[in-house]
């Protein structure tokens, strides 16, 4: 297997789910209403996953190991379009999550921006994935002997176990100060008097 393989894998899933946010758009714009808790799930996705999983093995370890070839003029062009759309992206999250917090205290007006958000990210990377799939990724595999293909190949796997540690441990970390707090603070109890009306 090339190590594009496992990129363009991902790619697949990324595309999968930029079509239930272009839904979930749709949805809400007919609806009025805004599901927050799916907001959530779209950030974790594309930050965990689309940003620092799939960016992460892309500029990490592909883009590292391009960036040591003597490349053609187009291929260092493109490379650079690549990194500069990725850095785009995390703008468009940043700015989501802005939104949303603010949508959660109460900010009415932040509505518009979540969905103008979610409709930037669901325009962005489908046109960067194309582009990756089309006309980078299969071109720049002739930089690299076998020897080297399987090297980066044998990274990306090590790089994706990492990552579940990280994600996971960050996770279980986060969760202990939110139980925490809550302890202190007396919270518990109305997490638990929402999940049973009456106590």
């Amino acid at each position: 297997m090339l190590p594009i393989g496992p990129l363009m894998k991902e790619h697949r899933l990324i595309e999968k789910m930029l079509a239930h946010v272009r839904e979930a758009v749709d949805c809400a714009r007919r609806q009025g209403e805004i599901d927050p808790l799916f907001v959530d799930q779209v950030l974790d996705f594309i930050r965990t996953y689309a940003d620092r999983t799939h960016h992460g093995k892309e500029e990490d370890i592909l883009f590292r190991e391009l960036g040591r070839k003597n490349l053609r003029r187009e291929h260092a062009r493109l490379m650079e379009e690549l990194i500069a759309e990725h850095t785009q992206g995390r703008r468009m999250v940043h700015r989501l999550a802005d939104a949303l917090k603010r949508f959660r205290e109460g900010d009415a007006v932040s509505g518009e921006t979540i969905l103008s958000a979610l409709d930037g990210l669901a325009a962005l990377y489908p046109a960067h994935i194309e582009k990756e799939d089309r006309a980078f990724f299969i071109p720049v595999m002739d930089y690299f002997g076998e020897a080297e293909r399987a090297a980066m190949l044998e990274e990306m796997a090590r790089f994706d176990e990492r990552m579940i540690q990280e994600k996971y441990a960050r996770m279980v970390e986060e969760l202990g100060k939110r139980a925490v707090t809550a302890m202190a603070g007396g919270e518990e109890l109305s997490v638990r008097g929402a999940l049973h009306p009456g106590i």
